[in-house]
C-alpha cells in the first residue's frame, strides 16, 4: 500500500489517498487509536470522491473509527470497458422505459461483484498492518450485493450496514440467508431505482439474529442525516 497524499481536516480526521496495485483508495483515520475499521463501499459508476461518501466517511472518522473505500473495476478512476458502458446505458434506457431490467442487470453487476470481493479482501489485509487500525470490521455501503458477499467469506467483518437493496443479484439473494453477522438495513420507502417489496424480501431472507430495518419516506438520495448518527451507534454496539 502506497499513500499518495495527506491533509489533516479540520475535525482532526486525518484523509489520506493510497494505491493497492492498480487499486486507487482513500483512508480517513480519527486523531485517537486503535480505531476499528469500517469498509465504505459504492457502486453504479460512483468515484470514492464522491460527496455523499465522503460526507459519511469523515463523519464516522470523526466518531472514532477508520474508514477506507477504494474504486471498484469500473469506478471512479477506473476505466471502464466498452461492454461495461453499453450495459449501463441499456439499463438505463430500460428503467426509463419500465422495461424488464432484471437480465441486463444480472449481466453487468454479477460480474462487478465477483471481480471487487478479491480486491476488496486485498485491501482490507493491507489496512490491518497499519499501525493505529484495528478489528473487528464492518462493512458499510449501497452496494449491497457486495456487502453480502463480503459478509458471507470474510470472517473479520463483524457487522454490516446496508442501504436500498431492491436490486440485487440472484447469487447474493440466495447467498443472505447464510449471512449471520449483525444487520442495520436502510430503506427509502419511494426509492424510484430500488423496488420496495424486493428490498423488504431481502431483508427478510438475511439470516442474523439481530437484523434492524429503518425507513424513511423519499427517493434514493434522500436519506435523513440522523441515519448516519443512528449508524454510528451501530457501529459503536458491535466494533468497539
Amino acid at each position: 500500500m502506497h499513500f499518495t497524499s495527506e491533509r489533516r481536516l479540520d475535525d482532526g480526521v486525518l484523509e489520506r489517498d493510497f494505491t493497492l496495485g492498480e487499486i486507487p483508495g482513500t483512508l480517513w483515520t480519527p486523531g485517537s487509536t486503535p480505531a476499528p475499521l469500517v469498509l465504505m463501499a459504492h457502486n453504479n459508476g460512483l468515484p470514492k470522491a464522491d460527496p455523499r461518501l465522503v460526507a459519511r466517511a469523515r463523519y464516522t472518522a470523526a466518531r472514532g473509527f477508520a474508514v477506507a473505500t477504494i474504486d471498484a473495476a469500473g469506478c471512479g478512476e477506473r476505466p471502464r470497458t466498452a461492454a461495461d458502458e453499453q450495459a449501463r446505458a441499456d439499463l438505463r434506457r430500460a428503467m426509463r422505459a419500465g422495461e424488464p431490467v432484471d437480465e441486463i442487470f444480472e449481466s453487468l453487476i454479477g460480474p462487478l461483484v465477483e471481480n471487487a470481493v478479491p480486491e476488496w479482501r486485498a485491501t482490507l489485509d493491507a489496512l490491518l498492518e497499519l499501525p493505529g487500525i484495528s478489528g473487528p470490521v464492518g462493512y458499510s455501503g449501497g452496494w449491497t450485493a457486495l456487502g453480502i458477499r463480503l459478509a458471507v467469506l470474510e470472517p473479520r467483518i463483524a457487522a454490516a450496514g446496508l442501504f436500498a437493496g431492491g436490486y440485487v443479484p440472484r447469487a447474493q439473494r440466495e447467498e443472505a440467508r447464510q449471512v449471520t453477522v449483525p444487520l442495520l438495513f436502510l430503506l427509502q420507502w419511494d426509492d424510484e431505482g430500488n423496488p420496495r417489496q424486493r428490498a423488504l424480501d431481502l431483508f427478510d431472507a438475511f439470516g442474523s439474529e439481530e437484523k434492524t430495518l429503518h425507513a424513511n419516506p423519499g427517493g434514493h438520495t434522500g436519506t435523513p442525516w440522523f441515519e448516519l448518527e443512528d449508524g454510528c451507534r451501530f457501529l459503536e454496539r458491535h466494533l468497539k
